[in-house]
């Protein structure tokens, strides 16, 4: 898969960016939001995709 593809995931409540994924944007055109462990805040947060 190409870097096009690649998006990194940030929390919302600590604005680390702890998770790097994949996703296809011919589908999804909105921005991904998915909940999970951060490292830092040591809990379950929001993470939102960022540019």
């Amino acid at each position: 898969m190409s870097q096009d593809n690649m998006i990194k995931m940030e929390c919302t409540s600590c604005k680390t960016v702890g998770y790097h994924s994949k996703k296809n944007k011919k589908i999804l055109k909105q921005r991904l939001e998915l909940k999970k462990f951060c490292r830092k805040c040591r809990a379950h947060h929001p993470h939102k995709e960022t540019k």
